[in-house]
């Protein structure tokens, strides 16, 4: 059976192929664009949706971060500092001070805060310590907490000696660092060397005289080496603009005004007169006199009162009694006023200096031994 053949029109005649043919023509370029199916729209739109909303996360993330950033201040991380805020400051002014000891980013933000908050009467004044490294919320929780809840300090007085000053801090780290410990710590000075170099050659190798005398704050699991070292960059740090010069024209060593410095510590009770109690001492080695202080001999004898006679015998390489020169260490830890009194002591003759007897401990001085015995009669 043949294939059946099929026309658009039931009559296959000439005019039925003749309109078929005319008709595949028109249909060939008509445009039926409007009569196809519309692909949708949907997940155009849904994507451009996406896409706007994940820029703006990454950009409010981003944002986010850097606030955090910026809320955080430039102090190094576990570096403290000391800040003191008086009665009736604002939150501006105290936004302010923080910004300037690198404890926040910005102030401004400090502030934002606190009024969203509404903390303003809540920030108590009084001395803090802040740590680097802190967020603003930490800032802001101990401000509103109060210093008693964060802040504790010990105070190590000039003059203290290495025993006093290990005695002080067992009473602070009470049941963490025992005297004995401190002690045994502070006699090995070379293990201090390498970040202190200074302590290089240090008489028995102890950092007597290095403790430098000032208020510390009570630190979180301290050891006797951590609290050793705190101290020893303190005195790093006081020491730094001391003009060294006039006392190694002498001949001095930085130790050796070191322990000339705690000779004027324990002699001199009005700080006006440690320059010329320097002044004494320097003529006097010049001079190859004996020093005869009887600082260096209440060291020894670890007394604090008047020395007897016979503790003027007691046989020791600090007894300036009995032997010439320094003695061979530091007898106290010595203050800043001290150590610049050592390295550049008043230009004078002095060669003597005797107690008035007064109550502030103040002395008379002298050139020669004859004036120096009028002024023991006056006193």
């Amino acid at each position: 059976m043949a294939p059946q053949k099929f026309t658009y029109s039931s009559n296959p005649n000439h005019a039925a192929r003749s309109a078929h043919a005319k008709g595949k023509r028109l249909f060939k370029t008509y445009d039926t664009s409007h009569i196809r199916p519309k692909r949708s729209k949907g997940p155009i739109i849904v994507g451009a949706i996406l896409g706007v909303v994940v820029f703006a996360l990454l950009l409010w993330g981003g944002s986010s971060l850097l606030k955090g950033i910026e809320q955080r201040g430039a102090l190094p991380v576990g570096q403290e500092v000391e800040i003191t805020v008086p009665e009736g400051m604002s939150a501006r002014e105290i936004g302010i001070i923080l910004q300037e000891n690198g404890i926040i980013g910005r102030a401004t933000d400090f502030v934002t805060r606190i009024d969203t908050l509404g903390a303003g009467a809540d920030l108590k004044p009084g001395t803090y310590l802040f740590a680097g490294g802190m967020t603003l919320e930490e800032v802001i929780g101990a401000l509103r907490s109060g210093p008693e809840s964060t802040y504790k300090t010990f105070t190590i007085p000039e003059h203290y000696t290495l025993e006093q000053t290990a005695a002080k801090i067992a009473e602070v780290y009470a049941g963490m660092i025992t005297a004995e410990e401190f002690i045994a710590c502070a006699n090995d000075a070379s293990a201090f060397i390498t970040e202190f170099p200074f302590v290089a050659g240090s008489y028995n190798n102890s950092v007597e005289g290095y403790l430098f005398p000032k208020t510390y704050p009570v630190k979180r699991d301290a050891t006797a080496d951590s609290v050793i070292r705190v101290m020893l960059a303190q005195y790093k740090t006081e020491v730094a603009g001391i003009d060294y010069s006039f006392a190694e024209s002498k001949g001095f060593s930085k130790y050796q005004v070191l322990i000339l410095a705690s000779l004027i510590e324990r002699e001199a009770l009005v700080e006006e007169e440690r320059p010329l109690v320097s002044s004494v001492i320097y003529n006097r080695l010049e001079s190859d006199m004996i020093l005869q202080l009887c600082s260096s001999v209440a060291y020894v004898v670890k007394a604090d009162g008047q020395i007897t006679p016979e503790q003027l015998k007691v046989e020791s390489p600090y007894n300036t009694y009995l032997h010439k020169g320094l003695p061979p260490g530091p007898i106290c830890s010595p203050g800043l006023a001290s150590i610049q009194a050592a390295a550049n002591p008043a230009a004078t003759n002095y060669m003597y200096f005797v107690t008035k007897g007064s109550a502030d401990g103040s002395h008379n001085f002298s050139a020669t031994y004859d004036e120096h015995l009028e002024a023991i009669d006056e006193g």
